[in-house]
């Protein structure tokens, strides 16, 4: 027999108490302890429409049945917003085609930890165990560290969409039981339908608002059939329609009443004033109306954004720049430099790798990877309207909060009269970390009173990028008797780009100040995916900190990007000097890591492995990234003096994947984007500006250059992860490896064909 629903009062969140609210994060363990420690109560903050009911901070479901998931991740094309939606819909029991997504507000609901973790993780955080992350958790949640990046989305969240979309089926079969005069137990939702087994059955609809006055269970029932599941299948995105006939709304698409464009200028990288600028000709452009000068750039506004440009390119700006420009070559020596400084330290070791300083015949080589930029298709942009009550900004951003926080300050406002609009961006994956443009628009709507919308140029965006760090390895090792690796050592001089960035959107420090602060501090974060994952018994990696004057951020895989390159190029060179086959000397070393080995045999099997012969064209690379476990092999040569790559195969054992479409989409991004590294995406730089800026010339790979592209997931019943960042570290490897089997000579330096 049904239990008669327990009334709550009329107002809009009822049925939100501390049985039926959903924290984010799973089962919340750390976040109910804090309650009990320091008491703090976190309820949705979600706007409902009327005939909307809520009923957890990840689920809207409105009288004629639709359902609406808040997502708190943002969307760069990778597919969050449809795999979120996927999960708790499958434990619905919705009808797919119900089934909407809505961007979250700022709130410590959607915190995320995992992401927070990985970033803010030191020393004393790692003795101290679960009470470690514990504090690092609390510290996410009570500043609402909605992050999005390093491929944690999926991970983090998987478990608290399941039990949202759970509970919520339990809230309405509840409902249903009632009217029915059945037990609840014997009501399912199917595709929609709440039925009791038999005859009787409920659009969800129609009691959507009793079922929010019912409580949950103590234990949370899942779905245990596998029958007419949604997890698993290949949905279409919930983004294609809008993005195909051009609804979907980016940030350079908002449009308000009375709004004006602008564009800005913010001089040469480093500590950059600015000095003087031509007003009297930007005056004469048609639809110029003003130009705003801050200490550090100046905007042209106008009535249309080409425009403000053009008077942004008559007015001649001239910044006044501290300290010595940027250049390539003086980036090179500073981390040549770092090695002389005695200031490494190992941070990663097993066993005793001193005998690689006794004589012993060892292998040495040299690596070095130049900054990779982010170029996303977007530029940098914003939409700000500052009104007597606050503040409003449009944009995409992968921290928020954060976003949010700087806004205030900048304007003197408190960050409750700020209101952020999250938006989807195109591409960047990691350039949103960072919010200037945020600040900017909102500075120049004040300064106009209208509405106004930034959009950075082409040039202003790769200027101003943060691209991901550059590095030097020097690599040395030492083969035992049995042909097998016995000594292994990695000493890396690279700058730590996390750090940085963490410096800028956290603390509020500028691009040249988040450099000084981070200068000379050893970190994981500037060596991650170095830590070996073959049985080697002696082995350590070793930091030396850099300080090359540009400043760096965010990015796809972050500093695996360097971390594999050096790893899997060397590993490769050490299989040549044992005179043993590149996969079989792998895989011989992966006794302790048999997903990765599979993927290795699976990736040789799929693409014809020929034993790496000279005059073959193939290579090889293997990784592991926050529990995935990829190989790729790439079939490539130089053909007048330019690289090309005819095949890429990618084997990834990624878990339990919510949509295999999706991950298939991720890795082939992955993979284009590692090929973008391999052949351009990183410019020199030239007293204080990059040389080039125009895409066209950056030697970025074309559809005609990139050839056959084959995926192969490996089923696995591990819990799923993220995709995104896994299959971007390997190309680079993979095609150094195989063009040492055409040139017969080894690749180095990265991009491949790096000039200078």
């Amino acid at each position: 027999m049904g239990r008669a629903p327990r009334k709550l009062g009329q107002q809009k969140t009822r049925g939100l108490n501390r049985r039926t609210l959903l924290i984010g994060g799973g089962a919340s363990a750390g976040l109910l302890l804090a309650w009990a420690v320091w008491p703090r109560a976190y309820r949705p903050n979600l706007n409902t429409a009327p005939g909307e009911t809520a009923f957890n901070a990840f689920l809207k479901i409105d009288r004629a049945g639709q359902v609406i998931v808040i997502v708190p991740q943002t969307e760069m094309g990778q597919g969050i917003s449809t795999i979120l939606p996927q999960i708790l819909a499958d434990e619905l029991g919705a009808d797919w085609r119900t089934v909407g997504v809505q961007s979250a507000p700022v709130s410590p609901l959607y915190a995320n930890t995992l992401l927070a973790r990985e970033w803010l993780a030191n020393d004393w955080s790692r003795l101290a165990g679960a009470a470690g992350d514990w504090t690092i958790d609390q510290y996410a949640t009570r500043r609402a560290l909605m992050l999005t990046g390093a491929g944690t989305s999926l991970p983090m969240f998987h478990q608290a969409y399941r039990e949202a979309g759970a509970a919520a089926r339990v809230l309405l079969c509840k409902a249903a039981a009632a009217r029915w005069d059945v037990a609840w137990e014997s009501c399912d939702i199917q595709n929609g339908i709440i039925s009791d087994g038999g005859q009787r059955r409920l659009k969800i609809g129609e009691v959507v608002e009793d079922a929010a006055t019912y409580d949950l269970p103590d234990i949370l029932p899942f779905r245990q059939t596998d029958a007419d599941r949604l997890a698993g299948q290949e949905l279409p995105r919930l983004d294609t329609p809008s993005k195909i006939d051009g609804s979907h709304n980016f940030a350079a698409d908002i449009r308000l009443p009375d709004m004006v464009f602008a564009s800005i200028r913010q001089g040469p990288i480093g500590d950059a004033v600015l000095k003087s600028v031509n007003e009297g000709a930007a005056k004469s452009v048609t639809g110029f109306l003003k130009l705003i000068r801050q200490e550090r750039w100046v905007a042209a506004v106008a009535n249309n954004w080409w425009a403000a440009n053009k008077a942004l390119d008559l007015a001649d700006p001239v910044f006044e720049l501290a300290g010595t420009p940027v250049d390539s070559g003086g980036m090179e020596a500073a981390l040549e430099q770092a090695f002389a400084a005695s200031s490494g330290e190992r941070l990663y070791a097993q066993g005793d790798v001193q005998p690689l300083a006794q004589g012993a015949a060892i292998l040495a080589s040299e690596y070095k990877v130049r900054p990779g930029l982010h170029l996303g298709l977007e530029p940098m942009c914003a939409t700000a309207r500052i009104g007597d009550e606050g503040a409003e900004v449009w944009m995409a951003s992968q921290a928020p909060g954060l976003a949010r926080a700087a806004i205030a300050k900048a304007l003197g406002l408190s960050v409750g009269a700020v209101t952020l609009y999250p938006l989807h961006a195109g591409g960047g994956h990691g350039r949103r970390m960072d919010f200037e443009p945020g600040v900017q628009a909102a500075l120049l709507s004040r300064e106009m009173g209208r509405p106004v919308q930034l959009l950075w140029s082409r040039l202003e965006d790769v200027i101003q990028d943060r691209p991901s760090a550059p590095a030097h390895a020097r690599m040395a090792g030492k083969l035992g008797r049995n042909g097998a690796i016995e000594i292994w050592s990695a000493k890396v001089a690279a700058p730590c780009a996390m750090a940085q960035t963490w410096a800028r959107i956290a603390h509020h420090r500028l691009p040249h100040e988040a450099i000084a602060d981070t200068a000379g501090v050893s970190s994981r974060l500037a060596v991650a995916g170095m830590e070996l994952p073959y049985a080697v018994p002696n082995w350590a990696v070793e930091h030396f900190p850099a300080e090359i004057g540009l400043p760096l951020g965010f990015a796809r895989a972050n500093a695996h990007l360097h971390g594999a390159f050096f790893t899997e190029s060397f590993i490769d060179e050490m299989a040549h000097q044992a005179q043993i086959e590149a996969m079989s000397f792998r895989i011989q070393m992966l006794g302790g890591n048999p997903r990765l080995a599979h993927c290795l045999a699976t990736v040789g099997a799929m693409g014809g492995w020929q034993g790496g012969i000279a005059g073959s064209g193939q290579g090889l690379a293997a990784h592991r990234i926050n529990g995935a476990y990829i190989a790729v092999m790439a079939e490539a040569g130089i053909s007048e003096g330019k690289l090309q790559v005819g095949r890429i195969i990618a084997a990834v054992d990624g878990g339990e994947q919510v949509n295999p479409d999706i991950a298939r989409q991720q890795i082939e991004s992955g993979l284009v984007h590692g090929l973008a590294l391999a052949m351009g995406a990183a410019i020199p730089y030239a007293k204080g500006m990059p040389t080039r800026a125009i895409l066209g010339r950056m030697g970025l790979p074309r559809l005609g250059d990139i050839g056959e592209i084959t995926v192969e997931l490996i089923r696995s019943t591990a819990p799923p992860t993220g995709l995104t960042d896994v299959a971007a570290p390997l190309v680079a490897p993979a095609i150094a490896n195989a063009l040492f089997t055409t040139a017969g000579r080894r690749f180095r330096n990265l991009p491949l064909l790096m000039e200078g």
